[in-house]
């Protein structure tokens, strides 16, 4: 099989089929991704990139109004690729949590 071949298998399969791959992925690749934490005391709880007080929710936010991967990592060089795979596999896993802090942090 191809890498193209696998990629329109993978690129076919539902989101949260997706995200899981991703997820195995991330584990093999980048064994020191730090994942995702919820401190209390620590932005609210929110959920964050590990060691840092990025919120997931944040990073969501942004993406949606079309700020791209690279700038992203461009303007936070503290976080790895493997951060943002983590963090859109925890959106994926937990889509009701992130819209809510989404909500609750908008500016009106």
């Amino acid at each position: 099989m191809t890498l193209k071949e696998l990629e329109i298998q993978i690129l076919a399969l539902p989101s949260t089929e997706k995200a899981a791959i991703i997820q195995s992925l991330t584990k093999t690749i980048n064994i020191g991704a730090r994942g995702i934490t919820k401190t209390p005391g620590v932005c609210g709880g929110e959920a964050c990139i590990a060691g840092t007080r990025i919120a997931v929710w944040l990073l969501v936010e942004a993406r949606r109004i079309g700020i791209s991967e690279a700038q992203l990592l461009q303007d936070y060089p503290h976080i790895s690729a493997a951060d943002l795979v983590n963090a859109w596999v925890y959106t994926e896993a937990h889509p009701e949590e992130i819209e809510a802090a989404i909500h609750a942090n908008e500016v009106a």
